[in-house]
């Protein structure tokens, strides 16, 4: 039975101000990892505090950082669940809602897309005036309908990179360009350590679009060889905890590789997640679970 507009409203509320106010469980544990083998007083010091942040963030049900997103949301389809306009109108009722409740910074900018572009248009005062980005549709074939919002801060999307690599059929040509990528953007970007989000399709907007499925899809207590290459590698370079060196910079590397073509080169695209992100959450729209 699908639910009605008024419980989507509330159940896509809920589960931004949980994306936008609190870790998962993996992410607390990978941090506790880290902790526990850092070596660097000042870097351990900085990743406890981060996790006592994420704790009283979540209990308060407030934001994590200041900086508190833009809300990428991914809508998970069972081929056997029929999804209306009235659906998704009420999906982003709920976002505004849920901006309005965390409550999001104000940080919408208004008017004509010259003015939104130099921000002469001025700020909406408006948490829910921070629009979500354009709507990823995925399909599976459980009976169930999902919703994984995520809420993207502006610090990694100014160390983000998107360009193509001639692979010269290699993979470990390709693996090596994301490991300069990301050591030099997680260096750049201070908010460390890092989770990196890499997605490797054949145009900018696939790769872009496996970027973000891979943080709907990754854990922290899992990695596969070629994201344990990456993070080890970039740990190596002993960047650590918000640049003050140590022995972890990125807490795991979350890569989503998607359909190839006959060609020279692949399209990458990488995100080095800030110490907050990923901030995610994924409700069941048909039951309201939220996790």
């Amino acid at each position: 039975m699908n639910p009605t507009n008024e419980q989507i409203i509330a159940r896509v509320s809920d589960a931004l101000v949980a994306a936008g106010s609190a870790f998962r469980e993996d992410k607390k544990n990978a941090y506790r990892r880290a902790i526990a083998k850092e070596s660097n007083a000042q870097a351990k010091w900085v990743m406890e505090t981060i996790l006592e942040n994420a704790d009283a963030a979540a209990e308060q049900k407030s934001p994590l950082c200041d900086d508190s997103g833009i809300p990428h949301i991914v809508l998970e389809i069972g081929e056997n669940v029929a999804v209306t306009g009235a659906m998704l109108t009420a999906i982003h009722q709920g976002i505004a809602q849920g901006l309005r409740t965390l409550p999001g910074r104000p940080m919408g900018i208004m008017g004509n897309d010259s003015q939104r572009i130099d921000q002469s248009g001025g700020l909406d005062p408006d948490s829910a005036g921070v629009a979500p980005a354009p709507l990823l549709v995925r399909y599976t074939k459980e009976d169930t309908l999902r919703l994984h919002i995520m809420m993207f801060g502006g610090g990694p999307a100014i160390r983000a990179k998107t360009f193509r690599v001639f692979h010269k059929h290699n993979t470990d040509v390709v693996l090596e360009e994301i490991i300069a990528w990301a050591k030099e953007a997680v260096a750049q970007l201070g908010c460390s350590p890092c989770t990196l989000a890499v997605g490797i399709g054949r145009s900018h907007f696939e790769a872009s679009s496996m970027m973000v499925q891979a943080l709907v899809d990754g854990t922290y207590d899992q990695q596969s060889e070629m994201e344990q290459r990456i993070t080890a590698a970039v740990n190596a370079a002993n960047i650590g905890a918000l640049g003050l060196h140590g022995d972890t910079s990125v807490l795991a590397t979350f890569m989503k590789v998607g359909p190839q073509r006959a060609s020279g080169v692949r399209v990458v695209c990488l995100r080095p997640c800030c110490c907050f992100e990923p901030r995610i959450a994924t409700v069941d729209l048909l039951q309201g679970d939220i996790h």
